[in-house]
């Protein structure tokens, strides 16, 4: 991914050798096991939106993802999920797609405890990261995977559950003959409003106008969505997707940022 101005930090790691489950209780122990970052990552062979970049944890992001994990994380032999079960409440959830290093999605969490969030993220550093970073500042409304996206929804994620998608700052996979790789199409914007209630949203930020301009095309063409800034119109900055530091150089620097939000209408 390209550094993340919202909701993200700049993703440049991924999975890790030496992450240790050692100091795991053994009721926590399986679900970690899933997703030892030991083991290969393995997904269904098709074309995909992401790479996973070779990297190492810091000593934190390795504390964070070892003690938390257990807690907060959830997998894909989660199976479908029960909202009301793993919040323990039937307060609206939204999800939050590709979260990077998560600091952005910790302040939402925090500035929004009447909703619950997960979060998706392939890279395991970011994971570690959000996980450390949700106990310190005493999150309770978040779940995360470390998973493929597209599993995820098709697993785990009931119908008509979500109050909302993000999809921040994704890949922009700008060269001309990766843009098959751009997790912005129509079937992937299909699966997402049979996920979202109706009346909830999907809300896309980038800071690529060319990207921007691809998932106005993509949204125009797929049914079932309303722009709810008008048609072929791009949505303000709303208050509660958090300005990074990163955006605010690139705003002084003359770089655009582009929000789109669209209803799901049936």
């Amino acid at each position: 991914m390209t550094d993340k101005p919202v909701l993200t930090s700049p993703v440049i790691d991924g999975p890790v050798a030496d992450a240790s489950v050692t100091d795991v209780s053994p009721a926590d122990k399986p679900a970690l096991d899933i997703i030892d970052p030991e083991q290969p990552v393995t997904y269904a062979k098709r074309i995909k939106s992401f790479v996973i970049r070779a990297g190492r944890m810091t000593a934190a992001q390795r504390e964070g993802y070892t003690k938390h994990f257990g807690e907060m994380g959830l997998t894909l032999n989660s199976g479908m999920l029960d909202f009301n079960g793993i919040f323990g409440n039937d307060n609206p959830v939204v999800l939050e797609i590709g979260f990077g290093m998560g600091k952005s999605l910790v302040e939402m969490c925090q500035a929004n405890p009447g909703l619950n969030y997960i979060g998706i993220e392939v890279h395991t550093p970011g994971v570690g990261k959000i996980l450390r970073d949700a106990d310190d500042f005493n999150v309770k409304n978040l779940r995360v995977f470390k998973d493929d996206a597209i599993e995820v929804l098709a697993q785990c994620i009931p119908d008509d559950s979500l109050e909302s998608v993000q999809l921040y700052f994704p890949d922009p996979w700008h060269k001309a003959r990766h843009h098959k790789r751009r997790i912005v199409q129509l079937g992937f914007v299909e699966t997402l409003r049979c996920k979202i209630k109706t009346g909830g949203t999907y809300h896309m930020a980038t800071d690529w106008e060319n990207y921007a301009e691809h998932m106005m095309e993509v949204m125009n063409e797929a049914p079932g969505y309303e722009n709810i800034a008008g048609k072929k119109e791009f949505h303000p900055r709303p208050d509660f997707r958090p300005l990074t530091k990163f955006e605010k150089r690139g705003e002084s620097l003359g770089h655009g940022v582009w929000d789109l939000i669209f209803k799901k209408i049936n």
